[in-house]
C-alpha cells in the first residue's frame, strides 16, 4: 500500500495560538500566560492518559484557565473566560499552511486532521480557519477516551482511516507528539515553530524543518525515494 496519507496535528502545528495573546494580556496583564496555559493543558491531558481519567480537551482548557486565575488572585471574569475559550475555536491558520496543504494534495496525498480536540471543537476550528477544503478527513481522539501521545490513539486513527501505522506520517510541532507517533510505528515530521530544541531523548523524525512548505517538500522527496 502506498504511503499516501499525512496526518496533521492541529493546535500550534496548523493553527496559530498567538492570536490568543491579546486576550490573555487583557485578562491577566501578560501575554506570556498564553504559553503557560497551553503547556498546562497538555500536561493535564497527559496526566489523564496515565491515570485513566476521561475528559475532553475543551473541559481541560477551561479548568486550566480557572487554575491560572486562582494562582493569580482569582480575577478572571466569566465574560473574559468565555472570550478566551471562544478564541480557541477561532484560531487562524499559520500563513504557510494553505500553500503547503495545496502542494501536498496536488502531489496526490490524502490529508487528515488529527487532534486532541473534541470532534465538535476541531470541526469548528477548521471551519473558522477556512481549512475545510484542505483536509480529506478530520479525526479526533475523543472516541478513544484518551489523548496523544497514548499509543492507542495512533492505532485508533490508523484503523479509522484504514491505513497501516507504518504507512502513515504525522506532522506536528510538539516533539512529544512526533515521538509518540514514532513509538507507535508511524513516520513523523517535525515543524519547529518555537525555536526550542527537540527533546534529545525522544525518537527523532526523518523530516525536520521550520516551515510547513519545507516539511512538505521533504516529505514528497523522501517518499519519492521509496
Amino acid at each position: 500500500m502506498p504511503r499516501d496519507t499525512i496526518l496533521f496535528d492541529i493546535n500550534e502545528t496548523v493553527l496559530d495560538l498567538s492570536s490568543l495573546k491579546p486576550k490573555f494580556k487583557a485578562a491577566f496583564g501578560d501575554e506570556a500566560v498564553t504559553a503557560t496555559w497551553f503547556s498546562m493543558l497538555l500536561h493535564t491531558s497527559t496526566v489523564c492518559v496515565l491515570t485513566d481519567i476521561k475528559a475532553d480537551f475543551a473541559t481541560l482548557a477551561g479548568a486550566m484557565l480557572d487554575t491560572i486565575s486562582a494562582q493569580r488572585g482569582g480575577d478572571l471574569s466569566e465574560v473574559m473566560r468565555d472570550e478566551i475559550l471562544r478564541g480557541f475555536s477561532s484560531l487562524p491558520p499559520h500563513t504557510d499552511v494553505k500553500p503547503a496543504l495545496t502542494r501536498l494534495r496536488s502531489a496526490g496525498y490524502r490529508t487528515v486532521a488529527f487532534t486532541n480536540s473534541s470532534l465538535n471543537l476541531v470541526t469548528a476550528q477548521i471551519d473558522n480557519a477556512g481549512l475545510m477544503d484542505y483536509f480529506d478527513d478530520i479525526v479526533s481522539v475523543e472516541e478513544t477516551g484518551s489523548f496523544k501521545p497514548d499509543p492507542r490513539v495512533y492505532e485508533f486513527v490508523a484503523k479509522r482511516i484504514n491505513r497501516p501505522l507504518a504507512e502513515l506520517r504525522l506532522v506536528a510541532t510538539q516533539d512529544w507528539d512526533t515521538h509518540g507517533a514514532l513509538s507507535a510505528g508511524m513516520h513523523a515530521a517535525y515543524i519547529d515553530r518555537s525555536g526550542a530544541p527537540y527533546h534529545p531523548q525522544y525518537r527523532q523524525p526523518d523530516v525536520y524543518a521550520t516551515t510547513m512548505d519545507d516539511v512538505v517538500e521533504q516529505i514528497i522527496a523522501r517518499d519519492g525515494e521509496k
